[in-house]
């Protein structure tokens, strides 16, 4: 939990910069953001196709998605962050990862996922947003967020 705040308060005070504000001028040869994900599967075509018919991935010719910054109500960036090997968090998943997920609206989100089957592990709501956590059909945690409206420009 208290990793998750950190997290989120860097991306508020990223926000705050605005965009296509740096925060700090950089040196050309730096890292601009995440390229992609890419992860194992045991049978990877089942599971594209799960993420596609239950969570809505919209899933290209090739076999991944491509997910847009600049969609509707999507954060602003992207966090990456690394936990202790020890952690509990990502449980009841032995996975090494976990990937979060931005939700327009998480009621409605978590409707359709109930029409699927889908069990929701935990939900939560603190001062960052609402949050819920499900397993794929491999047993990957899946950390869904539906992120605080920002503030009204004054």
């Amino acid at each position: 939990m208290r990793m998750r705040a950190m997290m989120l308060l860097w991306l508020g005070l990223a926000t705050m910069a605005g965009p296509g504000v740096s925060m700090a001028a950089e040196p050309a040869g730096h890292i601009t953001g995440v390229g992609g994900i890419f992860f194992k599967a045991k049978d990877p075509k089942a599971l594209a196709a799960w993420y596609r018919d239950v969570l809505g991935l919209p899933l290209q010719p090739w076999g991944g998605a491509k997910l847009s910054y600049d969609a509707p109500q999507h954060p602003p960036a992207l966090i990456w962050s690394t936990f202790p090997a020890s952690t509990g968090y990502f449980a009841p998943s032995t996975s090494e990862f976990m990937i979060n997920y931005a939700v327009d609206d998480m009621d409605a989100f978590l409707a359709k996922l109930g029409t699927k089957g889908v069990a929701v592990l935990k939900r939560s709501d603190d001062p960052n947003g609402r949050f819920a956590w499900i397993l794929d059909p491999e047993g990957n945690k899946i950390e869904l967020w539906e992120p605080k409206p920002a503030p009204a420009p004054q």
